[in-house]
C-alpha cells in the first residue's frame, strides 16, 4: 500500500524535527517488534517493489517507522510499500504498540546486471544462509560463482544459489558473484558487494566462581557458566559441560551451575565450560579460570597416654596416642624422645609392652602433610619403680650403744624410683619421718625394736612399700658395761653351747617321759615326795606365740653367767686394752614345767673351767 499525498506532506513535517529512534516514546515492555520483508531478499532491482510487515505486541494502536535510525511515520499501518523512488533505499525499523523498537532491515534498490541477493532477517548462529545470483530482469545467467571477501566458496550449489550452514560468526564479511549473463550478447558480470553479517545466537560464556579462586581442602566449589541468549530470537535451550584440564568434570546439563561439596587437591586445575545448543549447531566456550586448593595446615595436635598422665608402673604396658584437630591428608605421624635424633616410631599409635626405668623421658609426636608440620606438647613419661630393699644403717657395728652416746639411724632403699617417703618405727609405733632419724643422747627410754617403712606411689591410688628388718637396740648404762660385754662373749659363745643344750635337752626329754610313764599307776592320794624334789605346780597350759602348747613338750633353761673375779680386777669400760680372752662359767639347770615330775639330782649340770 503506497502512501497518499497528505501522508507526505506529514512526512516532510515531521522529517525537519531530526526525530532520533532514541528520541520516541519509551517502551512499556521488553517485547522486540519483528519486521520482515517479502520477499525477504536485499537488494532487489528497481523495477521491483516489496512489502515491510511490523509485528508487535497484540495490542491495537499505531505502528512507528524508522528509516536510517530517524523517525519517519509515526501513526502509520503495520505494512507498508516501498520501491526505489518511494521511501527508497535505506535502513528499515519499526516499533508496535507497547514493543521495543525492531532489529534493522536494510533495504536497497539496484540497476546492475547481476545482483547478489541475501537474506533481509537478521542472521543468527546455526541459520542457514542462502545467496542468490540473479541477472536482470531475471535473465539466464551460467557459470556462477560466489566469493566470500576474495575467496571463492565451494559449497553444495543448485542453479544460482549457495547454501552455507550453519553459519558461524566468522561467516560475516562481503559477498559477490559472478556469472555470464544471456542478454543480446553473453558477457560476464560481478555483481556488487552485499554485507552479511551473522549475530550471536548466545554469547560466549563466561566462568565465574562463586568465591575465591585459592581454597583448603573440604571447601565447596561453586561453578557458573553464564551466557545470554539474543533478544532477536526465543531463547535457546543450551547445554551446559564443564572440564578441568580437558577432563569432563560436569555435564551435559541443562543447569548452568556446578556444585562441588568438597574438594580435594586434585581438584587444582584449570576449569572452563562449554555451551551448545540442542542439535550442536553452535557451540561455544569458556576462557579458563584457575583454581588452586590448599591442604588446611596441620595444628591443634595433641598426645594422650594410657595410663593417663603418661606415669606407669616398670614392666606394665604404656600407650601413647597422637590426634589431629585440623588438618588435611595424607597425614604422616613420627614419635619422638627428647636427646634421641632418631625417630622412635611412626603412626599414630606408640606402644611399649612393658616399660622399663630408661624408657622414661618426654615424649611428643609429629605430624606432617607434605608441606606443613605441628609438634604435639611434649609429655613426660615416667616409668615407677617400685621401693625395695629397704635397710638401715648406724654408725656402730653392734647394736648395743653407751647410755648419753649420740646415735642417728639411716634408711635407704635397693631400688625406687624417686621421690621415696620414709617412716620410722620404734617398738610398731611411728617415730618419725624421713631417710635419717637422729636420736641425739640415747638413754634407756631408746632401747626397743626400730624399723624403717619406705613408700612412693604412682599418682594418688597406687602406693608400694618396703619395709627394712628390724634393728635391736639395747642401751647400756654407766657401771654395766662389762656385765653387758660379758653377756655379749657369752653370746658369742652361745653356738656351741646350744648344741651342748640340744643333746642335754633330749636326754631330760627322754628322762621326762619315762618318768611320766612310771607316774601314771601312782594313786593321788598318796603322801608328797620327800624334800629334795621340786613340787608339781598348778597344772594350765602355757601360750607361747599366742598358740597353746602341752607342757610336756617345753623345756625351760636358764645360763647363769658367773663373773671370775670383781669388777676392779677389769680395765674400765672403753679402755684401749682389752680384756685377754676368758670363758666365763656357766650353770645349766633344767626348770619343772607345770606338769613336769620332780627332777633327779643327776639333772643338774655344771661346767666349771
Amino acid at each position: 500500500m503506497q502512501r497518499a499525498g497528505s501522508h507526505g506532506s506529514a512526512a516532510a513535517t515531521a522529517w525537519p524535527g531530526a526525530w532520533w529512534c532514541s528520541s520516541g516514546p519509551k517502551p512499556l515492555a521488553s517485547l522486540l517488534s519483528q519486521l520482515t520483508l517479502d520477499p525477504p531478499w536485499t537488494p532487489v532491482f528497481q523495477t521491483e517493489m516489496v512489502m515491510l510487515t511490523c509485528r508487535g505486541s497484540s495490542m491495537p494502536g499505531h505502528t512507528y517507522w524508522y528509516i536510517n535510525n530517524r523517525l519517519w511515520w509515526q501513526e502509520g499501518s503495520d505494512r507498508i510499500r516501498a520501491s526505489k523512488d518511494y521511501p527508497g533505499s535505506g535502513s528499515y525499523q519499526c516499533r508496535g504498540p507497547s514493543a521495543e523498537l525492531s532489529p534493522p532491515i536494510t533495504l536497497s534498490f539496484s540497476n546492475d546486471w547481476l545482483i547478489l541477493q541475501v537474506p533481509a532477517q537478521t542472521l543468527l548462529e546455526g541459520d542457514r544462509l542462502q545467496l542468490r545470483c540473479r541477472g536482470w530482469k531475471d535473465k539466464h545467467i551460467s557459470q556462477v560463482q560466489f566469493f566470500h571477501e576474495r575467496d571463492v566458496l565451494k559449497g553444495p550449489t543448485l542453479g544460482a544459489e549457495l547454501y552455507l550452514q550453519p553459519l558461524q560468526l566468522h561467516h560475516s564479511g562481503h559477498y559477490h558473484c559472478q556469472a555470464v549473463v544471456q542478454y543480446l550478447l553473453a558477457g560476464w558480470q560481478k555483481s556488487a558487494p552485499v554485507m552479511v553479517t551473522v549475530q550471536e545466537l548466545f554469547s560466549v560464556p563466561v566462568l565465574r566462581l562463586e568465591g575465591p579462586a585459592e581454597i583448603t581442602e573440604g571447601s565447596p566449589l561453586a561453578l557458573n557458566c553464564s551466557s545470554h541468549s539474543s533478544p532477536l530470537r526465543p531463547p535457546a535451550h543450551l547445554q551446559y559441560i564443564f572440564y578441568k584440564d580437558r577432563v569432563v568434570v560436569g555435564g551435559p546439563q541443562g543447569s548452568p551451575q556446578l556444585q562441588l561439596l568438597a574438594v580435594g587437591l586434585s581438584h587444582s586445575g584449570n576449569y572452563y565450560c562449554e555451551v551448545w545448543t540442542e542439535t550442536a549447531s553452535v557451540w561455544k566456550h569458556s576462557a579458563p579460570v584457575t583454581v588452586t586448593v590448599y591442604r588446611v595446615p596441620v595444628s591443634g595436635v595433641s598426645l594422650v597416654a594410657q595410663p593417663p598422665g603418661g606415669q606407669v608402673v616398670e614392666g606394665n604396658r604404656l600407650v601413647l596416642n597422637c590426634s589431629v584437630a585440623v588438618g588435611t591428608g595424607p597425614l604422616s605421624f613420627s614419635w619422638h624422645r627428647q636427646g634421641s635424633a632418631t625417630p622412635l616410631a611412626v603412626g599414630p599409635r606408640y606402644e611399649l609392652h612393658a616399660a622399663g626405668r630408661q624408657d622414661s623421658g618426654r615424649y611428643h609426636c609429629s605430624v606432617t602433610d607434605g608441606s606443613t608440620t605441628a609438634d604435639s606438647p611434649p609429655l613426660q613419661v615416667t616409668v615407677l619403680v617400685p621401693v625395695a630393699g629397704a635397710a638401715i644403717a648406724m654408725a656402730r657395728t653392734e647394736p648395743s650403744v653407751l647410755a648419753g652416746e649420740n646415735l642417728n639411724l639411716s634408711c635407704s632403699v635397693r631400688a625406687g624410683t624417686a621421690p621415696v617417703n620414709f617412716t620410722w618405727l620404734r617398738d610398731r609405733q611411728e617415730l618419725g619421718w624421713g631417710p635419717l632419724l637422729s636420736l641425739g643422747a640415747v638413754g634407756p627410754e631408746h632401747a626397743g625394736t626400730y624399723q624403717c617403712l619406705a613408700t612412693n606411689s604412682l599418682g594418688t591410688h597406687r602406693v608400694f612399700w618396703a619395709r627394712s628388718p628390724v634393728l635391736t637396740l639395747s642401751v647400756v648404762l654407766p657401771g654395766q658395761g662389762w656385765q653387758h660385754q660379758g653377756t655379749a662373749m657369752a653370746t658369742g659363745l652361745s653356738v656351741p653351747l646350744l648344741l651342748l643344750l640340744a643333746a642335754v635337752g633330749w636326754q631330760l626329754r627322754r628322762r621326762h617321759r619315762a618318768a611320766t610313764r612310771r607316774s601314771q599307776g601312782r594313786d593321788p592320794t598318796a603322801p608328797p615326795e620327800p624334800e629334795g624334789h621340786l613340787p608339781e605346780p598348778a597344772a594350765h597350759p602355757r601360750v607361747l606365740k599366742n598358740k597353746e602348747v602341752e607342757d610336756e613338750e617345753v623345756l625351760y633353761t636358764h645360763v647363769v653367767v658367773t663373773k671370775q673375779g670383781t669388777s676392779a680386777s677389769r680395765p674400765p669400760w672403753g679402755s684401749p686394752h682389752p680384756p685377754p680372752p676368758w670363758e666365763p662359767p656357766v650353770t645349766y639347770a633344767v626348770l619343772p614345767g607345770p606338769h613336769a615330775q620332780p627332777q633327779l639330782p643327776s639333772d643338774i649340770y655344771e661346767n666349771i673351767p
